[in-house]
């Protein structure tokens, strides 16, 4: 299929197998018809190959058949039980099931894997990605009002991937730690050099360690990262207790004009201002900076995105409030790739 279709994960039958591939090579020349003809064909005979039946519902949906694909996703799911296709969220898409169901680790991991020859040029070359550009004019504005130099003993560039971020932030960090559930997408970041330390694993287990380590950071960054993640709550909670006393927190994220959180067609998420402004503050910070921008295009059509930086409400002699009500603020290298232990 496509970049948004299933990774092929045999059945363990040869012949489903085949017809299989002879349907994907239907729909690659645009015969979905004839294409979801064979899949049907392939899943009555294999009930239980769950790349069959995510390719089914991928084309039935396609053709406009809404029921149809819904009831091919659910028999992905009923195959697929850690979401590895993302069936899950295909059917939230469509409207059934949970309406932001959490991204499972499998289906991020392949998602990026498969992706990660050709990321950096979709993103800055297709997409227009901007994100760590951004966050580095709004990090350096705040740090400005208080006539403090923009300058990390220690950054923690959470979703790395290929180090995009690490690279524009690397002449003003001092130690630089990057982490990403993806191995593909953090052996490109190792080749360029620009980590100190760079880890595999999910955000939870690397935050959970490193509070355990008492490790602190003078800014955490996270750059087109949470708008794979439903519930920001507890990522933001553990954010706040590695930040160093005046250390800050700068993300971007996509946004909506509601209240909530929401699934995009795209399937990222979307996350609406008064949501962000209260786990904010339920982790314990406060917000610096929220800016509109667009970080990045999609078909061509800017992307609706806000720039967010917030810092340790516990330290309050760190803020001033200005009149508009917006929180301002006051006033040799070794190279290491661990492996994390990966939950789900």
């Amino acid at each position: 299929m496509t970049d948004t279709g299933p990774l092929f994960v045999s059945s363990g039958d040869l012949v489903s197998d085949r017809r299989y591939k002879a349907a994907v090579e239907l729909a690659a020349r645009g015969d979905f018809a004839a294409a979801a003809d064979v899949l049907m064909q392939t899943v009555e005979v294999a009930p239980g190959f769950a790349t069959a039946w995510f390719a089914l519902g991928a084309i039935r949906d396609r053709l406009g058949d809404r029921e149809g694909a819904m009831a091919a996703f659910r028999a992905a799911s009923r195959g697929d039980p850690e979401d590895y296709h993302g069936a899950r969220l295909q059917l939230a898409r469509l409207g059934a099931g949970a309406g932001t169901p959490a991204m499972t680790e499998p289906y991020v991991r392949r998602l990026f894997d498969q992706y990660a020859g050709r990321y950096d040029a979709a993103l800055t070359e297709h997409l227009h990605y901007r994100g760590p550009a951004l966050l580095l004019e709004a990090v350096t504005s705040a740090l400005a009002r208080q006539a403090r130099p923009i300058r990390f003993e220690s950054l923690l560039d959470l979703g790395c991937g290929t180090g995009l971020g690490g690279a524009v932030f690397r002449p003003f960090s001092v130690r630089l730690v990057g982490v990403d559930l993806s191995a593909a997408l953090i052996a490109r970041a190792e080749a360029k050099g620009d980590y100190d330390r760079l880890v595999v694993g999910n955000l939870a287990a690397f935050l959970s360690d490193e509070i355990a380590k008492a490790a602190q950071y003078d800014l955490v960054l996270a750059a087109d990262v949470f708008v794979y993640v439903n519930d920001l709550a507890p990522v933001l909670a553990d954010i706040a207790r590695v930040l160093a006393p005046r250390g800050v927190v700068a993300f971007t994220v996509e946004t909506h004009s509601g209240a909530g959180v929401r699934l995009l067609p795209t399937l990222r998420f979307a996350h609406g201002r008064p949501y962000l402004r209260d786990v904010i503050s339920a982790a314990g910070l406060k917000l610096v900076t929220l800016e509109e921008a667009a970080i990045r295009t999609e078909k061509g059509v800017p992307v609706n995105g806000l720039v967010l930086i917030a810092g340790l409400r516990t330290n309050p002699k760190t803020w001033r409030r200005t009149r508009s009500g917006h929180d301002k603020p006051c006033g040799t290298i070794e190279f290491r790739l661990t492996l994390s232990k990966l939950t789900q």
